[in-house]
Formats: C-alpha cells, structure tokens, sequence
C-alpha cells in the first residue's frame, strides 16, 4: 500500500461511511421532508461531503476530490435558492438538484481519476 492510499478516507470502509455515505443516506431521507428541513439537511450533507473531499485531497492528492470537493460545496447555492424559493426549480426541482448533485459529482469522480490517475 502507498503512502498516499493508506492517507485516503476512500481507503477505509469507516472513513468512506462517515464522509460520503452517512451524509448522503441523510440526503435521500430528507427526500419526502418540507423544503425547510430537507434544506437544511442537504446543505449540511452538501458541506460535510464537500469538506470531505478537499481535506482528503488535501490528505492523500486524491484526483476527484480535488474537483468533486468544490463542486459539491457549490451546489449548496441551487440547493438554498431552490429551498428557500428564490430560485423556483418547479415541482421537481429537488429531483433536478439530486439529479445534478449526483449525476455530477459521478461525472467528475469518473472522468477526472480517468484521465489523470487516482493520486497526484
């Protein structure tokens, strides 16, 4: 194992749950919420995951983290105008911000780590 992948939270079933998996399960069951709770749990979930992703980067030089970290704390701008309806997305908004969230951040994990390796 290298040094670098014995620094990244991927690497650790524990460190994968807490920064990605835990944060998106709370995403998907706030789905049915009112817009005010799901709000506030998937922008909690939207900077714990993108925190994640910048200190892993930070940790280990993992590609996509380096890329998915500020995506993911982007979105938290979509996903606050559409809760607080600023921005009205329609009656699927939630799932076009989901859509765009995951689609998105699965866009980047592959194609970036695909073209420039898992490390740097």
């Amino acid at each position: 194992m290298s040094d670098k992948s014995s620094r990244d939270l991927l690497g650790s079933a524990s460190g994968s749950f807490i920064a990605w998996w835990l944060p998106l399960g709370a995403m998907l069951l706030a789905i049915p919420l009112p817009n005010c709770p799901k709000t506030v749990i998937w922008l909690l979930a939207l900077v714990w995951m993108g925190g994640a992703c910048l200190l892993n980067a930070r940790r280990c030089g993992r590609v996509h983290c380096r890329y998915t970290g500020p995506y993911l704390l982007a979105m938290t701008c979509p996903v606050l105008g559409h809760g607080t309806g600023l921005v009205p997305l329609g009656g699927g908004g939630w799932q076009w911000l989901g859509l765009a969230v995951g689609g998105g951040t699965a866009a980047i994990c592959g194609r970036s780590e695909r073209f420039m390796g898992r490390y740097r």
